[in-house]
Protein backbone atom coordinates (compact mmCIF):
# COMPACT_ATOMS: atom_id res chain seq x y z
CA UNK A 1 0.00 0.00 0.00
CA UNK A 2 1.50 3.22 -0.89
CA UNK A 3 0.93 6.03 1.00
CA UNK A 4 1.46 10.11 0.38
CA UNK A 5 1.38 12.63 2.67
CA UNK A 6 1.98 16.58 1.21
CA UNK A 7 2.42 19.06 3.94
CA UNK A 8 3.83 22.79 3.51
CA UNK A 9 0.52 24.92 2.20
CA UNK A 10 -0.46 27.71 3.96
CA UNK A 11 -1.13 31.45 3.68
CA UNK A 12 1.06 33.75 1.55
CA UNK A 13 0.86 37.16 0.01
CA UNK A 14 0.99 37.11 -3.54
CA UNK A 15 4.74 37.54 -4.78
CA UNK A 16 5.71 35.30 -1.93
CA UNK A 17 6.85 31.20 -1.90
CA UNK A 18 5.85 28.53 -0.72
CA UNK A 19 7.19 24.75 -0.46
CA UNK A 20 5.46 22.04 -0.19
CA UNK A 21 6.57 18.41 0.43
CA UNK A 22 5.32 15.42 -0.62
CA UNK A 23 6.41 11.94 1.53
CA UNK A 24 5.96 8.83 0.58
CA UNK A 25 5.87 5.55 2.38
CA UNK A 26 4.74 1.64 2.05
CA UNK A 27 5.84 0.33 -1.19
CA UNK A 28 8.61 2.22 -2.80
CA UNK A 29 8.22 4.97 -5.35
CA UNK A 30 11.46 5.41 -6.57
CA UNK A 31 10.82 3.75 -9.99
CA UNK A 32 7.59 5.88 -10.52
CA UNK A 33 7.18 9.12 -12.06
CA UNK A 34 5.36 11.58 -9.12
CA UNK A 35 3.17 14.56 -10.19
CA UNK A 36 1.60 17.53 -8.49
CA UNK A 37 -1.70 18.48 -9.09
CA UNK A 38 -4.30 21.41 -7.80
CA UNK A 39 -7.96 21.63 -7.33
CA UNK A 40 -9.29 25.35 -6.81
CA UNK A 41 -13.16 25.68 -5.55
CA UNK A 42 -15.74 25.20 -8.18
CA UNK A 43 -12.72 24.39 -10.61
CA UNK A 44 -11.85 20.56 -11.86
CA UNK A 45 -8.13 18.92 -11.09
CA UNK A 46 -5.19 20.25 -13.18
CA UNK A 47 -2.02 19.56 -14.00
CA UNK A 48 1.14 21.52 -12.53
CA UNK A 49 4.31 19.37 -12.66
CA UNK A 50 5.53 16.25 -12.80
CA UNK A 51 9.19 14.47 -12.81
CA UNK A 52 10.09 11.53 -14.10
CA UNK A 53 11.42 8.46 -12.12
CA UNK A 54 15.16 9.25 -12.47
CA UNK A 55 14.75 13.09 -11.44
CA UNK A 56 16.13 13.95 -14.87
CA UNK A 57 12.68 14.57 -16.72
CA UNK A 58 10.30 17.21 -15.44
CA UNK A 59 6.81 18.87 -17.39
CA UNK A 60 5.19 21.83 -16.21
CA UNK A 61 1.86 23.56 -16.77
CA UNK A 62 2.02 26.50 -18.69
CA UNK A 63 0.37 28.49 -15.90
CA UNK A 64 3.32 27.54 -13.46
CA UNK A 65 6.37 27.17 -15.74
CA UNK A 66 9.60 29.53 -14.67
CA UNK A 67 7.87 30.26 -11.41
CA UNK A 68 7.55 26.82 -9.84
CA UNK A 69 10.41 23.80 -9.54
CA UNK A 70 9.52 19.81 -8.81
CA UNK A 71 12.44 17.63 -7.37
CA UNK A 72 12.79 14.79 -5.79
CA UNK A 73 14.87 13.03 -3.16
CA UNK A 74 14.93 8.76 -4.00
CA UNK A 75 16.67 8.39 -0.88
CA UNK A 76 14.15 10.34 1.82
CA UNK A 77 11.03 9.53 -0.61
CA UNK A 78 10.49 12.94 -0.84
CA UNK A 79 8.58 15.06 -3.58
CA UNK A 80 9.08 18.50 -3.66
CA UNK A 81 7.36 21.39 -5.18
CA UNK A 82 8.83 24.78 -4.99
CA UNK A 83 6.57 27.65 -5.57
CA UNK A 84 7.80 31.16 -6.60
CA UNK A 85 5.83 34.42 -7.43
CA UNK A 86 2.73 32.93 -6.26
CA UNK A 87 0.21 34.65 -7.68
CA UNK A 88 -3.80 34.51 -6.43
CA UNK A 89 -5.06 31.93 -8.97
CA UNK A 90 -2.44 29.81 -8.05
CA UNK A 91 -4.98 29.47 -4.57
CA UNK A 92 -5.97 25.52 -4.48
CA UNK A 93 -5.63 22.50 -2.57
CA UNK A 94 -2.33 20.52 -3.93
CA UNK A 95 -2.02 16.94 -4.92
CA UNK A 96 0.81 15.07 -4.71
CA UNK A 97 0.16 11.72 -6.96
CA UNK A 98 2.50 9.01 -7.72
CA UNK A 99 2.56 7.47 -11.62
CA UNK A 100 1.80 4.12 -12.93
CA UNK A 101 5.09 3.98 -14.71
CA UNK A 102 8.44 5.89 -14.67
CA UNK A 103 7.56 8.47 -16.94
CA UNK A 104 6.50 12.22 -16.49
CA UNK A 105 2.55 13.01 -17.82
CA UNK A 106 0.23 15.83 -17.40
CA UNK A 107 -2.62 13.38 -17.30
CA UNK A 108 -4.73 12.67 -14.14
CA UNK A 109 -5.32 9.14 -15.32
CA UNK A 110 -1.76 7.79 -15.48
CA UNK A 111 -1.75 8.38 -11.85
CA UNK A 112 -2.80 5.79 -9.23
CA UNK A 113 -1.83 7.12 -5.67
CA UNK A 114 -2.74 10.32 -4.46
CA UNK A 115 -2.52 12.20 -1.32
CA UNK A 116 -5.03 14.12 1.01
CA UNK A 117 -4.03 17.66 -0.43
CA UNK A 118 -2.30 20.63 1.09
CA UNK A 119 -4.54 24.44 0.92
CA UNK A 120 -2.49 27.00 -0.31
CA UNK A 121 -4.24 30.88 -0.42
CA UNK A 122 -2.43 33.49 -2.44
CA UNK A 123 -3.23 36.42 -1.13
CA UNK A 124 -3.73 39.94 -3.40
Amino acid sequence: QVQLVESGGGLVQAGGSLRLSCAGSGRTFSSYAMGWFRQAPGKEREFVAAVSWSGIQSLYADSVKGRFTISRDKDKNMVYLQMNSLKPEDTAVYYCARAKDGWARGTPQTYDYWGQGTQVTVSS
